[in-house]
């Protein structure tokens, strides 16, 4: 074969891989991390029986309140790195009528791979 059908033979056979998901770890893709980041022993300092102005000094503010009312607050935490499976971790915050912390629920959970590209 000569030089020339060779050449054209590779760079087709490029352009038929460049798609392939052999590559798709070659190809850089960024940690996206959103909400509140807590570290354990953030929520370690919180218990039952503090207020909401202490639990909002000692944690800042949550990403999300209870549409309903405001007696249920919700620190959510989501990481997906470049590479790996999407986690998220969610704490849930409920608060008496006398704003009161009455309930803490931690919850990580494992999304798996993550669909968007």
């Amino acid at each position: 074969m000569s030089c020339k059908t060779l050449t054209a033979a590779a760079v087709v056979m490029l352009m038929f891989t460049a798609g392939c998901s052999v590559f798709e770890r070659v190809v850089y893709r960024l940690d996206i991390n959103q909400g509140n980041y807590l570290t354990a022993a953030d929520v370690a300092k919180i218990h039952t029986g503090m207020t909401k102005q202490q639990v909002a000094y000692t944690l800042g503010t949550s990403m999300m309140k209870d549409p309903f009312g405001s007696n249920t607050w919700y620190y959510i935490f989501r990481r997906e790195p470049g590479h790996e499976s999407v986690t998220q971790q969610t704490l849930t915050l409920t608060f008496n009528s006398s704003d009161i912390l009455t309930h803490i629920d931690n919850k990580p959970t494992l999304e798996g791979p993550s669909t968007s590209q």
